[in-house]
């Protein structure tokens, strides 16, 4: 592999301050598209209720469902809103509860893997540490995702872990939808947000943690070039998959205080500027992830079973 460019080659300190500049109008904006979205996923399927608009409605209730934890993931970063104050009571209350994730307690994990990222410390390294696998069992896996299997288990182990003492806003945000839904005229639409949170996150949260860290070149690297990579999803997919610039993780990881709304100028900086060349760390698509979470042999060919 030819010799990596360093950061401070490619970046000035008045490129890394102007990036890290949070804007109050960008972090409301994301917000509400966020919560305009799942407004939108119920509306459609109480409207015009048919099969479609309500798997439609679910899929995209799916999506938004990764967007509030990504965003209760910036938050737990200080790197949301221009307020520290605000980011604790929007990543707790707003986009926390619903998920069931308590800020403080994700911010204690999470920091942990940025800070151990590349060795055997990092706490997320049990999610993509076998990846590429064959085609066979990266097929199984998301099989068991779709047909509920793993969201069966994740929401059994959600409930026997339930405490009011500490659940509380949990169950509050479950009782405040259905009773909206139910004011509506719909209440049956409540399990639209069941249906999402079984069958279609799990499959998400597997794909997006495939494309941050299976797809790595090289994992026990400290480089973030190396251990972890980036996404180009088109629209359609950032509406479905890739909420809030969560494809662009390997450029958090250079630096986790910029806003998630700046990283898509900070990659196009890097790219301008030659800091990905050597480094085959960029995936076009999540098509282009699942072909890269797949095991080749010596002739490039997809490994189908072991």
């Amino acid at each position: 592999m030819q010799s990596l460019a360093k950061i401070s080659d490619v970046l000035s300190k008045d490129d890394l301050n102007a990036l890290r500049q949070k804007s109050d109008v960008k972090a409301l904006a994301t917000l509400v598209w966020n919560w305009g979205l799942i407004a939108a996923a119920f509306a459609i399927a109480i409207v015009w209720p048919n099969p479609f608009t309500i798997l439609l409605g679910i899929l995209i209730l799916g999506g938004r469902q990764l967007g509030l934890g990504i965003i209760n993931h910036d938050c737990a970063h200080h790197a949301f809103f221009k307020s520290k104050a605000v980011d604790e009571f929007v990543g707790h209350w707003i986009v926390g509860a619903p998920m069931n994730i308590s800020l403080a307690a994700y911010r204690a994990y999470h920091l942990k893997h940025h800070q151990y990222a590349g060795t055997p410390d990092d706490p997320d390294i049990i999610f993509v540490k076998n990846y590429p696998v064959p085609a066979e069992s990266l097929r199984r896996k998301f099989v068991r995702d779709l047909t509920g299997q793993t969201g069966y288990r994740d929401t059994l182990r959600k409930i026997r872990s339930f405490r009011l003492s500490r659940n509380w806003p949990w169950l509050a945000f479950h009782i405040l939808l259905l009773s909206v839904l139910t004011l509506a005229g719909a209440p049956w639409a409540y399990l639209m947000w069941w249906a999402a949170e079984i069958f279609v996150y799990p499959a998400i949260v597997r794909l997006r943690q495939i494309g941050e860290h299976g797809t790595a070149l090289d994992r026990t690297s400290r480089d973030a070039r190396l251990n972890t990579g980036t996404t180009l999803a088109p629209f359609w997919q950032r509406v479905f998959v890739a909420p809030n610039n969560v494809n662009f993780h390997l450029e958090h990881h250079l630096f986790a205080h910029i806003p998630p709304y700046n990283l898509r100028k900070l990659h196009m900086l890097l790219a301008e500027r030659g800091y990905y060349e050597g480094a085959d760390c960029i995936s076009r698509d999540y098509f282009d992830v699942i072909r890269r979470a797949v095991r080749k042999d010596d002739a490039g060919q997809m490994v189908a079973a072991e």
